[in-house]
């Protein structure tokens, strides 16, 4: 199947225009569904041809203009417009296939009950797995949905419903006219779906989910439905532009690849989202700023969008940073920029560290394949940090002001950057462009360093940071105060700060205090030295997710030893207060330990880890969310195998905590990975939840065992097995290798590198891409390995998103390497 290049959607979107879509589908059948799609469209130059996508398992009939074409035309994906007039008519019937893959239209078997759910995917290019189209986002029309199920199923689309007529057995659904929808926005869910509504301020609301999950969406409804209030009410006053998709739904659904996708009308979201078991309140956060970055679409992205993928960030950069700030200032998630800053920005760096990094804006994405790979932490992460940076610089009145005028002058058509920074320019009164030319389209991260009184900036591209140093001192009660705070505009390699002259040394001067710039932060030696005494002391969130971020950037590029940060989460972590800072800080911790420390040496700092654990779990004052987080880590950390079986028979369990059903299948896993558990015990777990996440914590348990035959079985599904779904596929993928089974797995090394290549050109992109992401080598932290994959990059028939994903974590393993090293 070929991916569509930006040369021709360029050619395309200036031949034709595209009036209207119909797309009548009939779900009724199991093994495949019947599509048929009637496109109107008008031709710049009659006489003149052009291409349709579709990928049809049966191809039946295709009219244009009344004049029948042949089927057997069909050339892969594509299928040649001839002779066109300058308006025309196509008529596509075809079959197609439903996938396992959340990609197209997504068939789901609940093993709880029996129900099938159905939800359509048409990101990136995958909306020609569901209607014949012109599948690029450029062309934008008028949606009418029809869909023809089984009786007793709901049905939604983008737009609301027009009509029912019950039939046979069936029942079809007809859908209003939606606004024009680029294509890859088109959705549908179908199936015996659970649905919970509301209304607010003129606009219809829905909530959706599979019926074994209703009675823990009917507890949390009343707070999804406040947080949709909410950032309703604030999108509306920041953007002077209503909602303007009609309804507003949200479809929690099973077995979706993404967090979730901005569907207007029916945003799509992981049905994770539907907590049934106890969860921090870092996790209702991420639900909350979720809703929130998807709703932040409905104007960037779905209002106006992208012309093609090389202005991405147009989408998704300003839906993580209004997702975020309407977050922080809406909802009860006050610490939303805390999150950003641990965890989203600490994703950025990492991202635009490695060989394969890009510019947020890149001038050129040659096809619709190499643009799926630019989804990571530049385009959302360090985007909207950058947007933070450009609100900061221009002042929050002229940023929003010009926004304003940007939807309004290109509301539902597509717009560029240039025309973005227009906007932009206009309402500020300031030339835009050396801004944008050194934040968007230059890629890396700068590193920024205190020497006396001037901040120092290195890194291959110079670019303006406003940043604050906060000064701070321990007080008499032990306490670390803000004496003083001084902002000041960075630019070039260095600059003089003349706030700080005439100030006494602070014990602790911390750079880009507030977290204004995504840059590298490294600290001068005696405040460095200071951490561990102040950052328990700090009150300010954000200012410790500062110190926490720059010390594990430090020990990752391989600057500091990792007993570092195992001395700060021991120093630090028992006085923490924010749950996200608990949470992060001892994965990154985790994660760096199981790669960079040898084994004789990773054994030692995964007990003094699991000691702070235990230190929190018996703190009752700790609170439930952050006595949670350490419980979880304390059952990832811990090798007593005894205790963890004790907890899944109800004893020894710490007072105030509960063993619920997913912290129950943790330490299952725990236990498969410690080899304290056969099969037969997975499997006697499994028959007391026979849901869809048992069901994938099973098969991740399965083959987290250390048991050749367990691996074997696990390596098979990961390459061979077609008919998994995507999530046990990952599941499977996730168990695989462990730091515990080095010389287990050590036969599966060479064989990631000579098997997958074929795996991942048979699979879907996404799919593919995330299982060569789990399912890779990473705790072989060996030269051997980084020959064999320095081999496999030197192939010229890797897939995008596979080459990518190994020069990463061949990079990674360089730095782990370095760290052993030291």
């Amino acid at each position: 199947m070929r991916s569509l290049t930006q040369q021709e959607a360029t050619d395309r979107a200036a031949a034709i225009t595209v009036e209207s879509y119909t797309i009548d589908l009939d779900v009724t059948t199991g093994d495949a569904f019947r599509s048929t799609s009637t496109v109107a469209f008008r031709a710049a130059d009659p006489g003149s041809a052009t291409f349709v996508e579709l990928k049809p398992v049966r191809l039946h009939a295709v009219s244009l203009n009344g004049v029948a074409l042949d089927p057997a035309a069909l050339d892969g994906n594509r299928l040649t417009l001839a002779d066109l007039r300058a308006d025309n008519v196509l008529t596509v019937e075809a079959d197609m296939a439903y996938s396992n893959s959340s990609e197209g239209l997504h068939r789901f078997v609940d093993p709880a009950d029996g129900g099938v759910y159905l939800h359509a995917t048409s990101f990136l290019d995958e909306a020609q797995r569901v209607f014949a189209c012109f599948d690029q986002p450029d062309l934008k029309a008028p949606v009418t949905m029809r869909v023809t199920a089984p009786s007793g199923w709901t049905v939604a689309a983008n737009a609301a419903v027009a009509a029912t007529t019950p039939g046979d057995g069936t029942t079809r659904w007809e859908f209003a006219t939606t606004w024009p929808l680029a294509t890859y926005f088109v959705t549908v869910i179908a199936g015996p779906y659970h649905v919970v509504e509301s209304t607010h301020d003129g606009i219809p609301m829905a909530i959706y989910c599979k019926a074994s999950a209703a009675e823990h969406l009917d507890k949390d409804a009343d707070e999804i439905f406040e947080i949709t209030r909410q950032c309703l009410d604030r999108f509306h006053e920041l953007f002077g532009f209503r909602y303007p998709f009609g309804k507003y739904d949200q479809a929690f659904v099973p077995e979706f690849n993404a967090g979730a996708m901005e569907n207007p009308g029916l945003v799509v979201i992981r049905d994770e989202y539907v907590f049934r078991s106890a969860v921090t309140d870092s996790e209702r956060e991420l639900r909350a700023t979720t809703i929130a970055h998807e709703m932040a679409h409905m104007w960037f992205g779905d209002l106006v969008t992208m012309r093609w993928w090389d202005d991405l960030w147009l989408n998704e950069s300003f839906a993580e940073y209004m997702g975020t700030r309407v977050t922080a200032e809406a909802t009860r998630f006050r610490d939303a920029w805390t999150t950003f800053g641990m965890r989203r920005k600490a994703w950025g760096y990492e991202t635009d560290q490695r060989p394969s990094s890009h510019p947020v804006a890149p001038t050129s994405v040659p096809d619709s394949a190499d643009a799926l790979v630019n989804f990571d932490g530049i385009s959302y992460a360090k985007g909207a940090a950058a947007l933070r940076q450009l609100v900061a610089w221009v002042g929050d009145e002229a940023f929003l002001a010009g926004i304003r005028a940007h939807f309004e002058a290109h509301a539902f058509g597509n717009a560029t950057l240039t025309d973005l920074l227009g906007a932009l320019s206009a309402a500020s009164g300031r030339d835009l462009s050396d801004w944008a030319a050194r934040w968007l389209r230059e890629p890396g991260v700068n590193t920024l360093r205190v020497d006396g009184l001037a901040v120092l900036q290195s890194g291959a591209v110079l670019r303006p940071h406003r940043v604050a140093l906060g000064l701070y001192d321990h007080g008499p009660d032990g306490v670390a105060t803000l004496r003083r705070r001084v902002e000041v505009d960075v630019d070039g390699a260095r600059t003089e700060v003349a706030g700080l002259r005439g100030e006494p040394a602070a014990d602790l001067l911390l750079l880009n205090d507030g977290d204004l710039t995504f840059a590298k932060v490294r600290l001068d030696p005696t405040s460095a030295a200071a951490v561990p005494t102040v950052l328990p002391t700090l009150r300010d969130s954000l200012s410790r997710a500062v110190l926490w971020t720059s010390t594990v950037d430090a020990v990752r590029d391989a600057e500091r030893p990792v007993g570092d940060l195992v001395d700060l989460l021991v120093a630090a972590l028992p006085a923490e207060t924010e749950v996200i800072v608990v949470v992060d800080a001892l994965l990154q911790g985790r994660s760096l330990i199981d790669r960079y420390l040898a084994p004789g040496e990773r054994a030692a700092a995964l007990a003094r880890v699991a000691a702070v654990c235990e230190t929190l779990v018996g703190n009752a004052a700790a609170g439930a969310s952050r006595r949670l987080a350490a419980m979880r880590a304390l059952v990832d950390t811990t090798v007593d195998a005894p205790r963890l079986l004790g907890w899944l028979d109800g004893s020894g369990v710490p007072d105030g905590l509960q063993v619920d059903t997913d912290l129950r299948w943790r330490v299952v896993h725990r236990l498969a990975v410690l080899g304290a558990i056969d099969a037969d015990r997975i499997e006697a777990e499994l028959a007391g939840d026979r849901s869809a996440a048992g069901t994938e914590w099973a098969a991740r348990a399965r083959a987290a065992r250390p048991d050749p035959a367990a691996k074997a079985a696990a390596w098979h599904a990961v390459i061979n097995d077609d008919a998994l779904s995507n999530r046990l596929l990952e599941a499977n993928g996730r168990g695989l290798f462990q730091p515990e089974q080095i010389e287990l797995t050590a036969p599966y090394v060479a064989r990631y590198f000579r098997e997958m290549p074929g795996a991942a050109r048979r699979r879907n992109p996404y799919a593919a891409e995330r299982l060569a992401d789990l399912a890779f080598p990473r705790y072989h932290v060996s030269a051997e390995t980084r020959d064999l994959a320095a081999a496999m990059l030197a192939s010229d028939d890797l897939t995008p998103g596979l080459r990518r994903i190994v020069i990463d974590n061949d990079d990674d393993l360089r730095l782990a390497l370095a760290a052993r090293a030291r």
